[in-house]
């Protein structure tokens, strides 16, 4: 039954001991990873439903469906997909302003833009992110769901929608405040010694049980569950979104789908890297973009509001010890059955268990090295590490993350353009030489025009580009600028050690280049002159 299992359902479903006989203590670690992941959930769907403008219900099932299919199909076991507030937060003017139907809608388009960047295997573009960017991702991520919790503390029924969950309501005060505060560092503390007595449970499992029983036992007053919102329901049903199919329909949803689809990548990929730096896998972005946007697809048409990849209960999984398949079909089939029969259990679970189990996750998400090594990596980098930080909890991760990179390739482009330089001598035959060294892109093209002297130099000159390497076509313009110069002033040029294609382009343009042995191979970024026969600027 493994083997059917492993399969059908692909790498790492479920392992076995030697012999081929099921590990059933991998499993039991997997069932109650799963099932830890399940309870934590709840609240979080039904509040981004809330700060969405839709019913509870919506995003339960959103997180049923993406968290199962995500599962079996993604890119990296132990990964946990569901609804989250990143795309909440995009959907709730949609919602708003058209209706549910249109969100529908939304995410079935969304999910159809996810399937082709994973068919178009774009997800290996996330390779491009920096360190500092991740390290600012995750740190800003710890905020957000920092939070997130803190508006657990309001007074049931009182909170309003706000850019990172329910704000704006009355706080606890007094005892109440008091005791959920000692239920909070309950569970945080058995989290913490539980692991230092057994690894039978999982200590966010035992945490929310046992703080559980002594709310119920006792009949502590706190907020619970079923406060937020009643979870009882049926199982999701087909439905096809009740929109016009118009070109106006489609103008509609398309801004909104574009956006839900880049925010629900950058942060399942960016989840998928952390989750692999801890389980030591590798690969597989391409393969969760395909499972993200058929679990979106299929989401739209069950009445669901779509979602990505979680990073704090991916968090809890793994720390809980889930590391294949099994733990996320398991955490997504724990949920729909909290929906179809449990949910009197669960709606009496006081918040305050739930909300000790995010602050460790929290905890154990911050970055809390990049702290130490700000005054030591470079001021750029510190910079990034900051700055994405704070776009993630004033904005949204999408833009803190395009935001970094962008920041971080201007640095590094700054940083190179200043690396062009040329150590020059004269031959013996009277020819003067410039040895460039350096890269030569648009960065640095500017620099290299002023490193030559046409009025002055001798009648021939040779550019040797073995120390240096041409990137773009910016490059092979001020190339083809600095051999215009000399020329007009009637004097040769030569060419040297430039790879084939930059010999073809050049050619093309009348310039002198002269083929050697050790000529490098590599090609230029941009092809554009080798289809047309020409270089920018007109020639």
């Amino acid at each position: 039954m493994t083997r059917t299992l492993m399969a059908v359902f692909g790498d790492n479903l479920a392992r076995t001991a030697p012999g081929g006989r099921p590990d059933l203590g991998r499993w039991k670690i997997e069932l109650l990873a799963g099932l830890t992941v399940a309870l934590a959930l709840v609240p979080e769907a039904v509040a981004f439903a809330f700060v969405a403008g839709v019913h509870p219900l919506v995003g339960l099932y959103a997180a049923f469906i993406v968290g199962l299919i995500t599962a079996v199909f993604g890119g990296r076991p132990g990964m946990i997909s569901g609804a989250t507030g990143a795309l909440a937060v995009v959907m709730v003017s949609l919602v708003a302003e058209h209706g549910v139907e249109y969100l529908f809608a939304t995410v079935v388009l969304m999910g159809l833009i996810q399937i082709a960047a994973g068919l178009l295997r774009w997800g290996k573009f996330i390779r491009l992110v920096p360190t500092p960017v991740m390290l600012g991702f995750v740190n800003g991520l710890a905020i957000v769901i920092f939070l997130a919790q803190l508006t657990q503390f309001q007074v049931p029924g009182t909170a309003e929608v706000s850019g990172h969950g329910m704000a704006g309501g009355e706080w606890l005060s007094g005892a109440p405040l008091w005791i959920m505060l000692a239920l909070v560092a309950l569970t945080m503390a058995i989290i913490w010694l539980l692991p230092k007595l057994t690894t039978a449970i999982p200590a966010p499992l035992a945490g929310i049980a046992i703080t559980a029983a002594i709310v119920i036992v006792f009949g502590v007053d706190v907020p619970r569950v079923g406060d937020m919102a009643s979870i009882q329901g049926g199982l999701p049903t087909f439905h096809i979104p009740q929109v016009p199919l118009t070109w106006e329909t489609f103008t509609i949803i398309l801004p909104y789908a574009v956006i839900l689809a880049a925010i629900g990548l950058i942060e399942s990929l960016l989840t998928l890297n952390l989750v692999g730096e801890i389980t030591g896998q590798r690969g597989g972005a391409s393969r969760e973009c395909l499972a993200q946007g058929a679990a979106n697809t299929v989401t739209g048409v069950f009445g669901g509001m779509g979602g990505c990849a979680m990073i704090g209960q991916s968090m809890i999984n793994v720390k809980s010890g889930g590391r294949t398949r099994l733990s996320g079909i398991s955490a997504a089939l724990f949920l729909l059955a909290f929906i179809l029969v449990a949910a009197p259990l669960i709606e009496i679970i006081p918040l305050a268990a739930l909300v000790g189990v995010m602050f460790m996750v929290v905890i154990g998400t911050f970055a809390w090295n990049s702290l130490m090594i700000l005054r030591k990596v470079p001021l750029t980098d510190a910079f990034v590490i900051v700055l994405v930080t704070g776009v993630t909890v004033a904005y949204d991760l999408a833009t803190a993350v395009v935001v970094g990179v962008i920041v971080s390739a201007l640095a590094y482009a700054w940083q190179n353009a200043t690396r062009i330089r040329a150590r020059t001598y004269d031959t013996p035959e009277g020819a003067r030489v410039y040895q460039v060294q350096g890269p030569l892109f648009f960065g640095s093209a500017e620099g290299f025009l002023e490193m030559f002297q046409p009025a002055t130099d001798p009648s021939r000159v040779i550019v040797d580009f073995a120390d240096s390497r041409v990137a773009d076509q910016s490059a092979l313009t001020a190339i083809e600028t600095v051999a215009q110069r000399y020329e007009a002033e009637g004097k040769t040029v030569e060419l040297r050690h430039l790879s084939r294609d930059c010999h073809y382009l050049l050619k093309k343009a009348g310039q002198l280049v002269v083929d050697s042995d050790d000529d490098p191979d590599y090609q230029i970024a941009v092809n554009y002159g080798v289809r047309t026969g020409q270089l920018a600027g007109g020639h």
